[in-house]
């Protein structure tokens, strides 16, 4: 049975989900499928009041239902059935990924749907064995530490994996005893709000998983602004970051995590398997057309193995099948929107004029949908913006080094420190490597995560600040209280 679908006979849920059901908003923003730039839908902009709904509705959730307090292992069960329903709706959870998104369905169907039940899996289990201490203190002391839920977390995530990324925010808050009011982007909702609805058919009690739709100047900031938030996850761009840091050091101040934007280098020593190294860096940016935080962008190669390293890298890059995020045989994404097109053609064509050497690709794919060819540039300036500037398309650019220090200073970004890779046959010089570069993930003879989602992910510098996944995530929904008794 194939897996491919009619963009034109998907059922949409309209509306935002607030307790048990959908609740109606004005429709604003226009939306288009990525892979035609055909008009589809129109998604509601959420103002401060159905924000406001929305947080007392969760508010209203944890009081009645009392499950912050629930037995951990009853949350536990309940977390567990809402992962196997995700598993059982997989079909439809893709399609509706893939119609909005730029995932390809099969992609969709087989990674993102189950790895978003693996995550909420990994954080059910988290729910009773993660707890307070009791703590030495003078003898005539008795002294604990605490763990308590926040109450409502609010969350924001991005276009490029939603369904994943909503597993990433909802697993751990909820695991934690929290409610959550999530607003997925406006161009990608629609996964997002059925996964609301199959939490309810989980057993979840209604209300304690929210999702309002709407933009970041108007519905983002209502949930960041809110005096009942008590703390806020957000995975996007550096940028938008800022922005929520600003409004929440001007508004209330509260917890936050964010995930953010990167320009990850994957540097290549003189032992790598070239072959090897060459699938790794191809793959990682194949990888929805480049539309990860974690893309390794930035190629740094032995001088003596350039060379041959390019040659191997023009030739995986050039085996893909671009297509419909709806055709099963499609396997090369769409970029998210024509706004995004043409910023990566503007970077491009910048480093173009500035004296970069465009290897292969480098312009737009002619066919409909916005589709840009995978991209390798060369011989760049220090200052080209390609170099400098988080592209978020499939664009490599290749610079190379004469020793290890030279490595390692290009592999420095001023701004950036979300991830990097490393490949080399040489475990001392990988250790070396994965010691000195600034990036919260290095990743060393491979590139992307795996689905050990025990291994926390998260920046440095601007590339944000907390941690997703791991027990750090499922810590970080959690505050702490010390109590110091006298006996």
């Amino acid at each position: 049975m194939t897996i491919s679908f009619d963009p034109d006979r998907i059922e949409l849920p309209l509306g935002h989900w607030i307790g048990d059901r959908l609740v109606s908003g004005a429709p604003e923003i226009e939306l288009l499928r990525p892979s035609d730039a055909v008009s589809y839908a129109r998604c509601p902009v959420a103002s401060t009041d159905i924000v406001d709904q929305a947080v007392s509705t969760a508010k209203s959730a944890l009081r009645s239902s009392g499950w912050a307090t629930w037995r951990p292992r009853l949350r536990a069960e309940a977390l567990h059935r809402w992962a196997d329903l995700i598993i059982a709706e997989g079909e439809k959870l893709g399609r509706l990924e893939s119609l909005s998104s730029a995932r390809p369905i099969a992609q969709s169907v087989s990674i993102d749907v189950a790895v978003t039940a693996e995550q909420i899996r990994f954080f059910a289990e988290m729910a009773d064995k993660e707890g307070g201490d009791v703590v030495p203190t003078d003898g005539n002391h008795l002294g604990m530490i605490l763990s308590e839920p926040y109450g409502v977390v609010g969350a924001i995530t991005p276009w490029n994996v939603p369904l994943s990324m909503a597993g990433w925010k909802m697993g751990p808050a909820l695991a934690a005893g929290n409610a959550i009011v999530l607003k997925p982007s406006e161009l990608t909702p629609f996964s997002t709000l059925y996964l609301a609805e199959l939490a309810v058919r989980a057993g979840i009690p209604a209300g304690i998983v929210n999702v309002v739709l709407g933009d970041g100047p108007t519905t983002g900031a209502s949930i960041v602004a809110h005096p009942d938030i008590a703390k806020v996850s957000f995975t996007g761009s550096t940028v938008a970051g800022g922005a929520i840091m600003k409004t929440i050091a001007s508004s209330q101040i509260k917890p936050v995590t964010l995930e953010l934007g990167g320009k990850s280098p994957q540097v290549v020593f003189a032992s790598a398997d070239l072959k090897k190294a060459a699938g790794c860096i191809a793959r990682s940016i194949l990888l929805n057309a480049g539309q990860t935080c974690v893309a390794g962008t930035r190629v740094i190669a032995d001088r003596r193995i350039a060379e041959p390293l390019l040659a191997a890298l023009t030739e995986a890059m050039s085996t893909h099948r671009a297509g419909p995020t709806w055709d099963a045989e499609s396997d090369y994404s769409p970029v998210i929107s024509e706004r995004q097109l043409q910023r990566i053609e503007t970077i491009v064509d910048a480093s173009i004029t500035g004296g970069a050497e465009c290897v292969i690709g480098g312009k737009r794919m002619e066919r409909q949908g916005y589709f840009y060819e995978p991209t390798i540039l060369a011989n760049l300036a220090a200052n080209s913006p390609a170099l400098a500037e988080e592209i978020f398309g499939p664009v490599l650019t290749l610079q190379t080094f004469d020793d290890e220090e030279e490595a390692f200073a290009l592999s420095d970004h001023p701004s950036y420190g979300l991830a990097a890779g490393v490949y080399t046959t040489d475990l001392s010089q990988g250790l070396r490597a994965a010691k000195r570069i600034e990036a919260g993930t290095i990743w060393v003879n491979r590139y992307g995560r795996s689905r050990d989602h025990i291994l926390p992910t998260g920046g440095y510098k601007s590339s944000g600040i907390g941690k997703d996944l791991g027990k750090e995530a499922y810590k970080s929904n959690r505050r702490q209280k010390s109590v110091l008794i006298e006996l």
